[in-house]
């Protein structure tokens, strides 16, 4: 890589980490079900796109096979899989019920955004480089967020996407810790998440036939015939 093109693909990559937290964010605030689609949709290929930048600046054949494999799970088909698992009635439903109200869900995604840097802060020092201290602490951030979707929502299918948005920020901080990380382990994820998915979404299709609610608190409502 050209050094002329080193601090514009790192602006780039900032631009890109920035954009993700506030995908990351707007998951946490949202209750809509089909906004919140979007925003992981959304969220995703601004990975995908992280890991160009960085398989561009590092020359790693690898993150460019990590950038693709996302866009085509997370942007493709995992949608896709939740338009044909998951009725309609559920999917575009307004209200996603949760424990606390949007306002405190943001002051506590904030705090938590804090936290990650304050945590990513002694690990830079370990694993040096500029993309390692924008990816680092986003995708340290991006965990926790996502953490935190799975602990205030009720409903199956927004606790499923708090499960997604913590894998993407698992891999926004990989692909700049570890960039040779092999194709085998990246698809191995890929297969792993739509399967999850899949089974995910047709739990949630039946709690909804038998419960006439997606609340995970009420599992305990199926019974056998």
């Amino acid at each position: 890589m050209s050094p002329a093109l080193a601090p514009l693909i790192t602006h780039l990559d900032a631009l890109t980490g920035g954009l993700f937290l506030l995908a990351a964010l707007g998951i946490v605030a949202t209750r809509q079900t089909l906004a919140c689609v979007r925003l992981f949709v959304l969220q995703a290929f601004l990975l995908a796109a992280s890991a160009v930048l960085l398989s561009v600046a590092l020359g790693s054949f690898h993150l460019a096979a990590v950038a693709a494999i996302t866009v085509l799970t997370k942007t493709i088909m995992i949608p896709w899989m939740l338009r044909r698992t998951v009725r309609g009635e559920i999917y575009s439903r307004r209200e996603i019920v949760q424990v606390l109200n949007i306002p405190t869900a943001l002051l506590i995604g904030a705090a938590l955004t804090v936290f990650a840097y304050m945590v990513a802060a002694p690990m830079l020092s370990a694993v040096p480089g500029p993309f390692t201290r924008i990816n680092l602490p986003i995708g340290i951030a991006g965990l926790l967020l996502g953490a935190s979707t799975v602990t205030v929502r009720r409903e199956a299918l927004a606790q499923l996407l708090g499960l997604l948005a913590v894998e993407n920020g698992v891999f926004f901080a990989a692909v700049s810790i570890v960039p040779n990380l092999p194709v085998i382990a990246e698809l191995a994820a890929a297969f792993d998440v739509p399967v999850v998915v899949l089974v995910i979404g047709l739990l949630t299709r039946r709690i909804h036939e038998r419960v006439g609610n997606t609340s995970v608190g009420l599992l305990s409502a199926l019974r056998e015939e």
